[in-house]
């Protein structure tokens, strides 16, 4: 992860939910150190085809979404038509775990992967 990353967040929220006829929504909401809240939410189906995002969009305004496999995401993310980074999100086998890495470029071009660890939190 590049230097100049920042501070990492307070909490870091993903929900991913089968709204049926094959089609998902997750949203994501990142609390910064300031208590400031950052809430993304994305419509989609796990083909590949571009889907446009709701919310904050500093990330990306869109995303393509896949899963090649029943406990791994990939997320192709776009913002004004450009790629801005690439995650892959894989479930471990007991289902408590996600591990997020994600691949995009620095200021300078430099490619880096960053990666982090979720545990997963049961809604009510």
């Amino acid at each position: 992860m590049p230097g100049n990353y920042g501070p990492p967040p307070r909490k870091v929220t993903y929900s991913f939910r089968d709204i049926g006829e094959g089609q998902w929504r997750t949203t994501i909401e990142i609390v910064a150190p300031d208590a400031s809240v950052r809430k993304v939410s994305i419509r989609y189906r796990r083909d590949g085809q571009p889907a446009q995002s709701q919310g904050d969009n500093v990330d990306g305004d869109s995303a393509a979404l896949l899963s090649p496999a029943s406990d791994v995401l990939v997320m192709s993310i776009a913002k004004d038509g450009h790629l801005g980074s690439v995650r892959t999100y894989s479930i471990s086998a007991n289902g408590e775990e996600m591990t997020e890495s994600a691949a995009s470029v620095d200021q300078n071009g430099a490619p880096f992967v960053r990666v982090f660890h979720f545990r997963r939190v049961r809604s009510s």
